[in-house]
């Protein structure tokens, strides 16, 4: 093996766990309440996560590999393979659920300000446990992707916490308070 194949390796398992770090942190900044319902489906219930996360992908991947082989037109691939992606980015954002999960795990003082840096955090933790050679590569990121897609499952079935009051009394707090100590400033 000379350096350019080792180059070669290193960077593409560099650029999968930059990826998925990234669709972590693109999950939480886009649908922060369903990773935190995601997080909680798999702390309090993650044998029930998996299994329903097996229930959806295992039907959902061999109808989509039946139906791209035995139908050649590129309509129906199309639809197949779009399928395919649609069920990754379910389990990649169910899976920050447990990034995040694990971030918690390793608490910072910035938190509260910015709460994406325990997502951050519980990545790279997790990134780095998927590099062990078997264990890690073929036994732990699809246990990650197949409960991250039934924890996003079962998210989508629970109750939605109530923000109403709280949420607005928040915003209206933070405005009256920019707002006064933008009264000593000079207008421009």
């Amino acid at each position: 093996m000379i350096l350019a194949d080792i180059l070669q390796w290193f960077l593409i398992v560099v650029g999968v766990l930059l990826t998925l770090n990234a669709h972590w942190i693109g999950a939480q900044a886009l649908f922060p309440g369903l990773v935190a319902r995601a997080r909680d489906q798999i702390e309090h219930r993650p044998v029930r996560a998996t299994g329903v996360g097996l229930l959806v992908a295992v039907p959902v991947l061999l109808g989509v590999t039946v139906l791209a082989k035995n139908v050649p037109h590129p309509v129906v691939q199309t639809f197949a393979v779009g399928l395919a992606l649609l069920l990754g980015l379910l389990a990649l954002a169910g899976s920050a659920g447990l990034a995040q999960r694990i971030g918690v795990g390793l608490p910072s003082p910035v938190d509260a300000l910015q709460p994406w840096r325990c997502v951050v955090r519980g990545g790279i933790v997790l990134g780095f446990a998927f590099l062990m050679p078997f264990l890690g590569w073929f036994v732990l990121l699809p246990w990650t992707l197949v409960s991250g897609l039934g924890a996003v499952v079962l998210a989508g079935r629970a109750p939605r916490p109530y923000v109403g009051a709280i949420g607005l009394a928040s915003v209206s707090a933070s405005s009256s308070s920019s707002a006064s100590s933008s009264q000593g400033a000079i207008p421009s």
